[in-house]
């Protein structure tokens, strides 16, 4: 191989000339300058249209069919009115938490757990907890509700305790109110009771 010098310095591709448009006709890519005439696209800042945009017509990802329930408050955690719960299982509580500790969200930053307390919390009852906490959080799943009243630890809803409320079938309310026994009138004269029967 030849030695590096300046005499057979060369560049380690070819250049290519960038093409010039709009410098006359005998260019190739004088007149219109490649744009052709007129429209949208010869314009100055045509290139920054967005992905999917279609000149103004219905674009076709609105035109095509949408699965039900995206928008619908009873699927959540989609659609507009979702609502997230960062879980966090009592096994995390175990190990980063001293017995008789306050666990509140602020405290699941402070080891680690949450990145902020923009977020709910979720207790839920994956592994063992053997220590007495007082746990603070938005929700509480059943199991992990059990495991940290039996480790003899407390819990407090930071929005109230949700209530469930079950209808009662409507054949049971009625068959109630059937069997309400209605208030006995003392008999009188006047209603029809019997009357005092005196000796003359």
């Amino acid at each position: 191989m030849a030695e590096l010098n300046l005499s057979n310095l060369k560049p380690a591709q070819e250049r290519k000339d960038r093409n010039r448009v709009g410098r006359g006709q005998g260019s190739g890519k004088g007149r219109y300058s490649g744009r052709g005439i007129k429209g949208q696209k010869s314009r100055a800042g045509s290139h920054t249209m967005r992905a999917g945009f279609e000149g103004g017509q219905m674009p076709l990802y609105m035109r095509v069919g949408k699965q039900r329930g995206a928008t619908s408050k009873d699927a959540m955690p989609i659609g507009p009115f979702r609502t997230y719960q960062q879980p966090v299982n009592v096994a995390a509580l175990e190990q980063r938490f001293d017995a008789a500790a306050e666990v509140t969200p602020e405290a699941l930053v402070e080891v680690g757990l949450l990145k902020n307390t923009k977020t709910d919390v979720k207790i839920l009852g994956n592994g063992d907890l053997t220590k007495k906490l007082a746990v603070s959080a938005h929700g509480f799943s059943k199991s992990a509700r059990e495991k940290i009243e039996a480790a003899g630890g407390s819990i407090a809803w930071l929005r109230g305790e949700p209530v469930t409320k079950r209808a009662r079938p409507a054949r049971a309310v009625k068959q109630e109110e059937e069997h309400e026994e209605e208030p006995e009138a003392e008999p009188t004269s006047e209603t029809g009771g019997e009357a005092e029967v005196s000796d003359v």
